[in-house]
This record gives structure tokens, sequence and C-alpha cells, in this order.
């Protein structure tokens, strides 16, 4: 650090720039109503700063996040948010590559499960805190990918929800609302499945209490954050004249759409967020699969395909002549009409929104990662648009090439020749079933785990199969080219 910059923490704020927004309100007089699960970049750029604004406002004083990390990788965060008083820097990169900045201070403290479980079950279980939010990722779940049910034996983010409402059921207080905020199609019965499933292998009767008093709202969120790089701290430094250990860096476009079958929030169920630009419905589920099969489903279309081509980064495998094409059909002859919209909203311009989105260079979002943990994203993206398709008729032939550009790629080569690391909990199956399939071509579909019974789905297969090919003996932009002309 440089004498004129000086680490963010509640002391340093009066010597921001100008014009850094920073908070206004006064945060000692705050106190916790949400509980965070799983504090990352997106939960950072995203429902804190709805509600930091809404503190902003002079609204929601009583709604302050205590984030809690789940995972003992977790720890570094937890250090950070200690020293800088849990303050951190949002920077929004817009298109130009300009930077707005705003210092958050929704959330007011942080727990970490690994050193002291009791004290974050705790927190949850004080009357005070109404809602408990989760981004514990896809994977957090312990879902089949199969039947998209939770298993009986989840991570531990279910076990401290369920040790804390049973507190609460034992003291006769009101649970406080379960809300995951992840991109899982139906995440609030996804959640409550989850939770049911762990409650009742230890207390059936408190996952009956849980299923008939626990609220479980879906949700609906959208904001692309790459990981932050230390280039990121350094133009954060410079903008702000503070030094953020681990700032957000995101695009300008957001969006959050909550469920909420009461139709208002009232003092005791949630902030009201629908003043800062939150979407209340009474059914989020058309919102879900609008993001998950066009905006996450398009991500995996880019990601292994563009890869292997030698691209790096999401903007240049979007500007890629063949693989932007691909996105482009795709989203429009297969994911778009394998739903419903959302009443009063047009697919098509939503879709163009999502090309603009992923082209903008301004945001430097890595293709490694849309290509890690691809067998807990795949399937909750991308399949559920292959397999509505087949049951109505419709073509499979490009979602079959997206499949067929995973598998490729799980062979931990990309077209030049350099190697690549496969981050995925499904590592060694996958990889085994991809270096099987020069002599097997359907190896990698049998892995049922993952693809169910997809590969008894001869018109999935047969294009499955005449794509893997091409990736093999033509590469991935003649192959694209190809199964674009014949589409």
């Amino acid at each position: 650090m440089t004498d004129s910059v000086r680490r963010l923490d509640a002391t340093s704020l009066e010597s921001a720039h100008r014009d850094v927004t920073v908070p206004g309100y006064d945060r000692a007089a705050t106190t916790t109503g949400i509980v965070h699960l799983g504090v990352g970049g997106f939960h950072r750029a995203h429902q804190a700063v709805y509600l930091d604004e809404l503190m902003a406002l002079g609204r929601a004083s009583d709604w302050a996040i205590c984030g809690v990390g789940v995972l003992p990788a977790d720890a570094h965060m937890r250090d950070v948010l200690r020293e800088q008083d849990h303050l951190y820097t949002v920077a929004v990169r817009h298109p130009d590559g300009s930077l707005t900045t705003r210092v958050v201070g929704a959330m007011t403290d942080y727990l970490f499960a690994p050193d002291d479980p009791a004290a974050v079950v705790r927190r949850m279980a004080d009357p005070a805190t109404r809602i408990v939010s989760l981004t514990i990722t896809e994977g957090g779940y312990a879902l089949d990918q199969v039947t998209a049910r939770a298993d009986t034996d989840p991570p531990t983010a279910f076990s401290l929800l369920a040790d804390a409402l049973a507190l609460r059921r034992e003291a006769g207080e009101t649970p406080f609302t379960v809300m995951s905020c992840d991109n899982v199609e139906d995440n609030g019965l996804i959640a409550k499945a989850a939770l049911t499933a762990y409650a009742q292998t230890v207390d059936p009767d408190l996952a009956d209490w849980i299923g008939e008093h626990v609220r479980f709202p879906g949700s609906m969120v959208d904001r692309i954050t790459p990981a932050t790089t230390d280039a990121d701290r350094d133009e954060v430094a410079e903008q702000t004249g503070l030094h953020d250990e681990w700032p957000v860096v995101c695009e300008p476009f957001r969006q959050w759409v909550l469920e909420d079958h009461d139709g208002d929030h009232g003092s005791d169920h949630r902030p009201p967020w629908e003043e800062v630009g939150v979407q209340v419905v009474p059914d989020v589920r058309p919102f879900e699969r609008m993001k998950l099969r066009l905006l996450n489903g398009g991500h995996q279309v880019l990601g292994h395909l563009g890869y292997l081509a030698g691209h790096r980064w999401v903007h240049e495998a979007a500007q890629d002549p063949a693989v932007g094409a691909l996105l482009g059909a795709y989203l429009e002859r297969e994911a778009v009409p394998s739903f419903e919209p959302p009443e009063g909203t047009d697919l098509s311009d939503y879709a163009r929104t999502v090309r603009e989105r992923f082209a903008s260079p301004a945001i430097r979002d890595s293709l490694e990662r849309i290509c890690a943990q691809t067998s807990d994203r795949l399937p909750k993206f991308v399949l559920p648009v292959v397999r509505d398709q087949l049951a109505a008729g419709g073509d499979v032939r490009l979602g079959a090439l997206v499949v067929a550009g995973w598998a490729r790629y799980a062979e931990g080569t990309d077209e030049q020749g350099d190697a690549i690391d496969v981050v995925d909990p499904r590592r060694d199956e996958l990889m085994a079933a991809a270096a099987a399939q020069h002599d097997d071509p359907t190896a990698f579909l049998r892995v049922t785990d993952v693809f169910g019974d997809l590969a008894e789905h001869d018109r999935f297969v047969t294009a499955y199969v005449a794509a893997l090919e091409g990736l093999h003996t033509d590469g991935v932009r003649r192959t694209v080219e190809r199964v674009l002309a014949e589409t």
C-alpha cells in the first residue's frame, strides 16, 4: 500500500475518494436479522447490495447480515472480513471498462462454522434471526443429478439449519425462513427436501414440524461476478483510495425475483426489498427456468467448446464466429422453445441480452470457472432442455453438441494439445469414461448418475455420437459450423 491508500475498515471510510459510495447509516445501530450461509462474491455483489441500498434509505436497520463460512476454505474470507470490520467494496465494471464503486456495510458479523458450529446454531436460533439465506452452490444440496431429489446425508449447512430449528421449536419460537439463492430449479422446494430429509434421520417429529411451519421461498438471482484478481485489487485501491483485500467486481446487470405467497412483507417476514428493485411474485418458477436454461445454460454452451478451441475468457468464446453463433442458435432453437416464459417476458429479447452480457470484454470471466463442477451444473442447466425437447419431439442436436463438448473436454487436453485441469467432484469417473470413448463413443453418456437413461434415447445418441466424432476429427469450429448448417 502507498501512503495515499489506507486499509479499508470502519476508521478509514472518511478517507475514501469522493466518488465512492460509502455507508451513510449508523452500522452500530443495526441488528442482525439475516444469517447467510456461503458468503462468496455473488452474495456480496447481489443480496447484500440490495440490503445496503435499503439501509441507505433509512430502512431495514434490523435486517443486518451475519455471514457464515461453512467450508474450511472459508477461513480466508473470515480473516479478511474481520480485519475490515466486515466492510468490502463492490466495483461495477461497465462496458467501457470504467468502474463505479460502493463500500457495502450491510454485513456486520461473520462466523466460521468449522471453528465453532455451536455459535452458528445459537445465532440462527436467536429469535432476532428471521431469515437464513443460502448460496452454497449447486452441489451444496446433495442432490441426485437424475431425480433431483435430496440425499439423506446433506452437507454441513443442513445439519446447522436443523439444529437451529430444533432449538426454535423447543423454545416455542416462530421458525426462521430458509431462503435459497442458488442456481437450482425449484430451489425453495429443493432446500426444503434436503432439510427435511436430514431432519427425518435425526428426529422425525422435527421433520414434520419443519414441513408444516418453515417458509422456503423460491428465488431467481442473476449477476455475473468473476473471481477477484490482484489486478482488480490494485484498480479498486486506485479508484477508491482504500485497500480492500477482497473486493468484488461485477457487471452492471442484476436481477432478483423472490417468491412471496403472502403478498406483503410485514415486520417479521422480510425486508421491503421491492423498494430497491426486487421483483416479488407469487410463483418464481418461470423466472428460474428462464435464467437457468438461457443464462446458465448459455455458459455451458460456451465453456467447454470455447476452451477446447483455445479461448480462456467468456467474452472471447462469445465473440468467436462459430462458438458465438452456436450460443445464439442453441438459445433460440432449443432452450427458448423448451418452456413457457414468465408473463410479459420476451424470451428472444432476454436471450439477446444474455449474448450481449457474455460478449462484453469488460467482465473478464474465465472459462476455467465456467467449466468447473460441470457434473453439478450441466444436468441442471442443459439436460432439462434436452429432455423436454425429446419429449416434445423438438430438436436436440445443438444440446447434443454441447454435451459432446464436455465429453471431449473431459479427455484432459485441448485442441492445441495443452493439458486441461478438469475440476469436478466426479473427475476420476468422468475422465475414465472420456478416455474410453474413442473405442466406445457412448461411454461418457453411460455415467448414469449424471445422465440417467439419456443413452437409451436413440435420437439424442445419434446426434451426440456424430458431434463427438466431429470434435475428434475436425475440431470445434468445423463441427459447430456443420451442425449449425444441418439444423
